[in-house]
């Protein structure tokens, strides 16, 4: 996602896609000597690592992941070392927030290499991009883009491991094969262990692409199995592991920081007499005010910084600020939806346009209109952000629960005036991220207080200063417009959406969307009706907007699912047998016939190769309504509800049991159906939807933020509420759809979002009677 963003802002230019099948064709590996490798290692210099070549990158298939900035890696060298007791060490580049990537990535490139799991420990990256590749872990591709380059590694190490055996008994490779961490002679049965192999292995390049030979699916050992732990399970569990705020280096002192009500207020003044006087309070620092479009540069403020947590918490308390005047001032939710409604009931930019929309609305039989509200919201993860950094001769260090730690690491180079070399961003455990930590402002804050005051220093955020100074999911009003013939047949479909864009953080905002977001359910509607368009309709940012789990799709979803459900209700229709009828038969969307004219509506990636498959669409709402048991009779009170959405290339289709009990909404069961293609590690797919449908709730009932001129209004959980363990979904069942290989791998992490809020919402009106159109739903069923 930012990767992308940053070269609609200049700073690179998207590949078309048959580029894609040219530059898959490149060399990819970086230029390493060995002592730069074992450096690169941190501290894993008595491993073996092995000598690069100008092997080709896996050229199965092109994903977008070779178009990201620094593209991917497929170097044994820079991802796996064996040590001489069999050791071996696997180099994790994507950041861990619940997603399971620093288990399934690697694990991936140990079932390949015939590794023992027992014998496998798994390392964190640094920022480092130009030496591992992309890192930016966000938009639902960690699986997506690396799950070929990890297979790869994999097949280039057992190769070697049969290579250097062959040698040492002085046999042809092919009267050896690799099994479970050692080396079989096929006729004699000697074996020998991948420790022992290792040093001869060490002297030998890296095979070609077209050495390599990849393991039949039947073999795999871990893959697909769903049998393997996320690596830090145990830690985890037993309050080991190290989050951000976790982090503890020597002399370190403790910063929280007082920022702009409203984006870019400046400090008038400040008296800070009554703060210093807090017991173990030890220094007040002034950070610089940026504007909005700054990208993730800290907002600026007042620190505190003192000997403890709390004692910068009071002191920051004690603070007598006086703040100016910002352009936003006069941001206010109210007005805002308002301003929001107008824009979208009126003509827009077009970003789709297929046949005659506006001709068939005006001789349509029948219209209906239907118009939906979303507020800002806030990700509020578990772990507020923290950031520990330290500054000496010159070099910074910073220890941060980042997504994307180069572009953390370059960010604060620039803000600091520094070279990138110097600055080194280590990557801890993310108690949670959902996009909010893929801006790592508070990283920077950070190493400016390090550099600024010679002492490492550790930024803490509170929880409202999570929730008052986030990259707010936008808010949106999303208008849709239908026509019927007299049959009853739509025959008209018109979408306009005003919502402001998170373009708006990068760069001056000129109050319209960036591709990327309309192409997240507005311009690829997948119906089969002959007259649809898409508009994107004005509106300007009043505060800081970033994604969120699932971005724009949310919005998207909320408004088709929602619509099409209404639809089907005033028709008469089953919602279900509807759906079906509206997305016909199946069919791949082509761009070109559909009148779309965006680059990213589908997901970034190759339309040849992740073609947009209404089959798939229609396969996952049938199987989900049949193992939901659609249709079924349920006692007053009750309903289910159903939606169905494609993002980041995969499929989901929802249903939701609700119960409403005097205006409280109980969920006792939901089941998910999704296709995302070659799944690695089903475990982690089914994690993945049961906390999407946690996500989804939260955000469906709770997840609004009011501004009052220029401020966000809520600050904690007394006010901005999450899901509580008491009002779970209680089951979450998990239906996936099995892949071969062949049928690519797609997005997990965010889809399940999108889908389950409509399917919610719809499940609550068949419930109650009462139809949700405006999010937050909040005390919606009790008034």
């Amino acid at each position: 996602m930012l990767n992308q963003i940053e070269k609609f802002a200049g700073k690179s230019t998207a590949l078309p896609t048959r580029a894609l099948h040219a530059v898959m064709r490149k060399v990819t590996k970086a230029e390493l000597s060995r002592r730069t490798m074992l450096q690169g290692l941190g501290g894993f210099v008595l491993a073996t690592q092995f000598v690069s070549s100008d092997a080709e990158a896996f050229e199965a298939y092109p994903t977008q992941g070779l178009n990201m900035p620094n593209g991917v890696r497929n170097d044994p060298h820079i991802f796996v070392s064996i040590a001489s007791d069999g050791t071996v060490t696997i180099v994790a580049h994507r950041s861990e927030m619940g997603t399971g990537s620093k288990t399934t990535l690697p694990m991936i490139i140990a079932d390949e290499m015939e590794a023992d799991w027992k014998m496998v420990k798994i390392v964190q990256a640094p920022g480092d991009e130009p030496k591992y590749g992309n890192q930016d872990t966000d938009g639902s591709r960690s699986l997506r883009h690396h799950i070929q380059p990890a297979r790869e590694i994999g097949a280039a190490v057992r190769l070697m491991m049969e290579q250097a055996a062959a040698k040492k008994w002085g046999v042809d490779v092919g009267d050896v094969k690799a099994s479970l961490h050692q080396v079989i002679h096929k006729t004699l049965g000697t074996r020998i262990g991948y420790g022992e192999l290792a040093e001869v292995a060490m002297g030998m390049e890296t095979p070609a692409r077209d050495a390599l030979s990849f393991k039949d699916e039947k073999d795999f050992r871990y893959i697909g199995k769903g049998e393997v732990q996320i690596t830090d399970l145990h830690d985890i569990t037993t309050g080991k592991a190290k989050y951000g705020a976790d982090y503890y280096v020597l002399g370190m002192k403790h910063a929280v920081i007082a920022r702009p009500p409203a984006v870019g207020a400046e400090v008038m003044s400040v008296d800070d007499s009554a703060a210093l006087k807090v017991p173990g309070v030890e220094k007040i620092v002034q950070l610089p005010v940026t504007p909005l479009g700054s990208k993730f540069k800290p907002l600026g403020g007042v620190a505190v910084i003192a000997s403890n947590t709390w004692a910068a918490i009071k002191g920051r308390e004690a603070l007598v600020i006086k703040w100016g005047p910002s352009k936003y001032d006069g941001f206010n939710t109210d007005e805002y939806e308002k301003e929001l409604r107008a824009s979208a009931n009126a003509p827009g930019k077009s970003v789709r346009n297929q046949g005659d929309t506006e001709g068939a609305l005006a001789s349509a039989v029948t219209t209906h209109s239907f118009e939906y509200y979303q507020k800002h919201a806030a990700h509020s993860p578990m772990e507020p952000p923290a950031a520990v950094a330290r500054y000496e001769n010159g070099k910074l260090e910073i220890w941060a629960p980042v997504q994307s730690p180069y572009v953390a690491r370059t960010d604060t180079a620039d803000y600091l005036g520094m070279d990138p070399a110097d600055v080194t961003m280590n990557v801890t455990l993310l108690g949670g991220g959902f996009g909010r930590k893929s801006k790592a402002d508070f990283a920077t804050e950070a190493g400016f207080l390090a550099k600024e005051t010679g002492m490492p220093i550790k930024v803490q955020w509170t929880r409202e200063d999570d929730i008052r100074h986030s990259y707010y999911h936008t808010t949106s009003v999303e208008k849709i417009d239908v026509g019927l013939d007299a049959d009853n047949k739509v025959v008209a479909w018109r979408h306009r959406s005003a919502a402001p864009s998170f373009l708006s953080t990068f760069v001056p905002d000129e109050g319209f969307e960036h591709e990327i977001e309309y192409g997240m359910g507005l311009e690829n509607l997948p119906y089969d009706i002959a007259n649809i368009s898409a508009e994107q309709c004005k509106a300007m940012a009043g505060t800081r907007v970033g994604w969120f789990r699932s971005v724009s799709n949310i919005p998207r979803a909320f408004a088709v699912q929602s619509a099409t459900a209404e639809l089907a209700h005033a028709l008469g229709k089953d919602q279900k047998d509807f759906l079906v009828e509206m997305i016909g038969a199946g069919r791949k969307l082509d761009a070109k016939a559909s009148g779309l004219p965006g680059k990213f509506w589908n997901q970034y990636e190759p339309e040849d190769e992740f073609p947009f498959d209404t089959a798939r669409l229609t396969n996952v709402l049938n199987l989900v309504a049949e193992k939901a048991g659609w249709g079924k009779t349920l006692p007053e009170g009750e309903g289910l509800g159903i939606a169905v959405h494609r993002s980041f290339v995969s499929y989901i289709a929802t249903v939701v049991h609700v119960k409403v009990v005097d205006g409280v909404v109980r969920v006792p069961e939901v089941h998910m159906a999704i296709d995302a293609g070659f799944v690695a590690n089903p475990e982690r797919v089914r994690s993945q939807m049961q906390g999407a449908a946690v996500f989804g709730m939260t955000t469906a009932l709770h997840s609004g933020v009011n501004f009052e001129n220029g401020a966000a209004v809520e600050g904690n959980f007394d006010s901005y509420e999450m899901v509580r363990a008491d009002n779970f979904p209680e089951v979450v069942h998990t239906h996936i759809v099995p892949h071969p290989f062949a049928v690519h791998a797609t997005g997990v992490g965010e889809p399940g979002v999108p889908p389950f809020i409509p399917a919610l919402t719809n499940a609550i009106f068949n419930a109650s009677g009462k139809r949700i159109r405006s999010l937050p739903i909040a005390d919606q069923l009790s008034t």
